[in-house]
């Protein structure tokens, strides 16, 4: 980051007082867990407040929806989100409601915290915001400075919101979880299975920038796009026995899971053995366990669980992870640097208007995206 310093942007001063005094802001919330009719627009939702110095304040230009944002509308993950947005239990009523949802967010820095040196009112900015935090399908949001980067030149908002969090989630499994990154990946034989969802395309692109050798799976109407994105082989899943047809190829050296399910069980098969292959899989019980089980219980549960597959695995040969959404700043500018530069799009299924959330759900809740569902905060990107 002390790059783009040198560069010519002015870092900030302190903090920004917006133009006006605004106390409330038109957003799209839920007062209960539930199916899509919990979803209400409101013009009264609190403006969100600088708490802490490194905080900055977003207004939303685009956000977009990810399967994450179906499942917390559900109640999904609500135990260990409510212990993290209230871990010393200070408060005793639901603390979670109104909850907006949406964690893309591409907009522009409005204010910032006296700690923040890094942007200024203005910037061009976008983010990935934790699920225990009110989320982008509002008009402003307020974000830590280390969840934001610059915003890529190359894309407009509604373009740029897509990427964040299915980018940050793959960065996760495939670098920071699975070890890979530019210098080790030449030639390496890597497996997606669920190539064509948001994180499988990124996937797919970041992979190829990275000069590996991806074998994605996805369905054959998907095909097209998987092949455009770079990928050398794609199998169709619905095309016979999977695990047949993967098997009549060369062993991996990585395996990124995005389905879980029945090919966790056959999966680890497809790897080279005691050559320091890899499974990651982003489908885990960790959330369910303790919606299930209670926080403690929950704990205990999946480190059982992690562990025993674990050291199974690692008996047999091969590495087995868990891998989970991260958020990163720093992480974002890498991502940012390698959309600039051509190596990684942006892949969008299908664009709405703020006054279309709803429909935006039931597009993503039927299920067979192919890239992001992305919502104009404001229109016109």
């Amino acid at each position: 980051r002390a790059l783009r310093w040198a560069s010519g942007r002015a870092p900030a001063r302190g903090f920004r007082a917006s133009p006006r005094a605004r106390t409330a802001m038109p957003s799209w919330v839920i007062d209960r867990y539930g199916s899509n009719e919990v979803l209400r627009f409101t013009r009264d939702m609190l403006f969100p407040v600088i708490h802490f110095p490194n905080e900055v304040i977003i207004k939303v230009h685009a956000a977009s929806l990810n399967p994450i944002d179906l499942n917390m509308r559900s109640g999904y993950g609500a135990t260990a989100l409510n212990m993290k947005r209230d871990p010393l239990k200070l408060k005793t009523s639901e603390t979670e409601f109104p909850l907006t949802l949406g964690r893309d967010v591409s907009g522009v820095v409005m204010e910032c915290g006296l700690g923040v040196s890094y942007f200024k009112p203005g910037d061009e900015v976008w983010a990935a915001i934790p699920p225990w935090k009110q989320g982008t399908l509002s008009e402003f949001v307020v974000a830590s400075g280390n969840e934001v980067s610059f915003k890529p030149k190359c894309l407009s908002h509604t373009e740029a919101a897509a990427l964040p969090y299915v980018g940050l989630t793959a960065w996760s499994a495939l670098n920071q979880v699975g070890g890979l990154n530019q210098s080790n990946c030449s030639g390496k034989r890597i497996l997606i299975l669920g190539a064509s969802g948001g994180v499988g395309t990124f996937a797919v692109q970041l992979m190829k920038a990275w000069d590996a050798h991806v074998t994605a799976v996805c369905s054959s109407d998907a095909g097209t796009l998987v092949k455009k994105l770079g990928a050398d082989d794609v199998i169709d899943y619905k095309s016979g026995n999977l695990e047949k047809q993967l098997k009549t190829l060369p062993l991996f050296d990585f395996i990124l899971d995005n389905v879980g399910g029945s090919t966790e069980k056959w999966a680890l098969d497809l790897l080279k053995k005691w050559s320091g292959a890899t499974y990651v899989t982003l489908v885990t019980p960790f959330l369910i366990n303790m919606d299930k089980l209670g926080v403690a219980d929950g704990m205990l549960q999946t480190g059982v669980t992690v562990g025993s597959k674990t050291l199974k695995h690692l008996l047999k040969g091969v590495h087995y992870r868990w891998a989970f959404f991260i958020p990163s700043g720093p992480s974002l500018d890498e991502i940012a640097e390698l959309v600039d530069s051509g190596k990684i799009q942006p892949v969008i299924d299908e664009v709405f208007s703020f006054s279309e959330v709803p429909k935006a759900f039931l597009k993503l809740e039927g299920g067979h995206a192919r890239g992001k569902t992305v919502i104009n905060v404001i229109s016109r990107q």
